[in-house]
């Protein structure tokens, strides 16, 4: 199999019209140019699956993704003065991590890797 790249990542949610609102105004993930109801994170489209409606038992994504930024600490910052919080973060030697929930508890990394 010759994978190309990651098109899109489904986030589960009990409310998409919450998490997208989230996604979007908090987190600041930019729409999707090419249909307005999915986001943009770099070059993968950010979805939202309520598993409920389909007959499927809801459980947040703790694995969650992550995103990169310029800068952890300042990124880190600004979503903390949003009123989210933080619910880790560190330097593992070769990057730099924070770790974020959701309102449906799915974990939102912010990455920024410095060594190879």
């Amino acid at each position: 199999m010759d994978v190309e790249r990651v098109d899109f990542i489904n986030v589960p949610t009990r409310d998409a019209t919450r998490a997208f609102a989230w996604y979007h105004e908090v987190l600041g993930l930019p729409l999707d140019p090419n249909n307005s109801e999915e986001l943009r994170a770099g070059q993968v489209t950010v979805t939202f699956w309520e598993p409920e409606g389909e007959g499927f038992e809801f459980k947040p994504d703790v694995g969650g993704f992550a995103v990169r930024v310029p800068d952890v600490e300042a990124a880190k910052a600004e979503l903390e003065s949003k009123g989210v919080e933080c619910a880790g973060s560190g330097d593992t030697g070769v990057c730099n991590m924070a770790v974020f929930l959701d309102p449906d508890g799915n974990a939102v990394i912010l990455h920024r890797r410095y060594a190879p």
